[in-house]
């Protein structure tokens, strides 16, 4: 039987992924393009099941951090304006997610 689910290239991942706060982490908004979704729909998610996703698995990241963030990342321009900083997701919270 043959599945028809679309692969996701390692390099995509791997571009996913930062380091913040000395952490391995995903922005919501790259989790959110891997899965398919929107990203607020991926934080409603989130926040609804929130008990599951203490500050070890998901954190929001500083004002300073986004400032940084936007300002290195190419990809995240279009964040630049946003009322919202993202949040930042650990191995933990990845894999809680799926």
């Amino acid at each position: 039987m043959e599945d028809n689910i679309p692969l996701i290239s390692d390099s995509l991942i791997e571009n996913s992924i930062l380091t913040l706060r000395g952490i391995q982490v995903v922005i919501d908004k790259d989790i959110a393009t891997l899965y398919g979704v929107e990203t607020k729909y991926l934080n409603q998610a989130v926040k609804r099941n929130a008990d599951r996703f203490p500050l070890s698995f998901r954190f929001q990241i500083s004002e300073t951090e986004f400032e940084e963030l936007v300002t290195n990342c190419d990809r995240f321009k279009p964040l630049k304006h946003s009322s919202s900083r993202p949040y930042a997701f650990t191995e933990q919270g990845v894999a809680m997610l799926s």
